[in-house]
């Protein structure tokens, strides 16, 4: 494999520090990932001002993507999320935001979980914005996986300084964060319908994301939070 210099100018998905591609199938609407600890970039230049230009709801899609990756990157984004997206040109924010997507994209090598898996489904068939379809399925998501996660959300409300330390406290913290960035509350106010929920959720349920959510889900229910999703 040539060498390989990465150079990002979005503070999402955090590729730039990954060991893999992901490849849509035309046909079947599937993401497929090809992995190799070679594809892995040997110099990574994370310049913020690259990222200058990015248009304030690129700048909120792509930044909650990273958001939905990691605990550690979670403290940068709540504070330099919203100011990027309020200012472009805010330099400090713009660097915070590479640094937390880079964390992301190195925790989420152990793997990403149900909302990743409806992201890519959806993503493939609709041609969807990954970073912002992330956004609108993770509180359905959190919902789903409450019984599986609630015994971790007082370490994360803690790390976000939230005066709730509950499952509810993070979930309530998640949507206000949404709606300050301007994030649509459903997937059908992006227009993706709800008429192919079966195909998306078993989709999902094959997606490799799938293999590390709390909790192992079927198809039918992959489909039923991708209806909630759709609203």
């Amino acid at each position: 494999i040539a060498p390989i210099v990465a150079v990002p100018t979005t503070s999402g998905t955090g590729s730039e520090v990954g060991r893999a591609s992901v490849v849509t199938h035309p046909d079947t609407h599937e993401k497929k990932i090809i992995f190799h600890p070679r594809m892995l970039p040997g110099v990574v230049i994370s310049d913020p001002e690259l990222t200058v230009g990015l248009p304030a709801k690129v700048t909120a899609a792509t930044g909650i993507d990273a958001y939905v990756h990691c605990l550690e990157g979670m403290r940068l984004i709540q504070s330099a999320l919203p100011r990027a997206y309020d200012d472009g040109k805010d330099i400090e924010a713009r660097a915070d935001m590479l640094a937390a997507a880079s964390m992301g994209a190195t925790a989420f090598q152990k793997g990403l979980g149900g909302v990743h898996a409806i992201s890519h489904a959806v993503g493939a068939t609709y041609d969807t914005h990954h970073g912002l379809t992330n956004g609108i399925v993770l509180p359905h998501m959190m919902r789903k996986n409450e019984a599986a996660i609630a015994d971790r959300m007082p370490i994360l409300a803690r790390t976000l300084g939230l005066a709730k330390q509950d499952f509810s406290g993070v979930l309530d913290w998640t949507l206000q964060f949404r709606e300050r960035l301007g994030i649509p509350d459903t997937l059908g106010e992006i227009g993706v319908p709800a008429d192919r929920a079966d195909y998306i959720g078993e989709l999902a349920e094959r997606d490799p994301s799938a293999g590390t959510n709390p909790q192992k889900l079927s198809a039918a229910e992959y489909a039923d939070v991708f209806r909630a999703s759709v609203g």
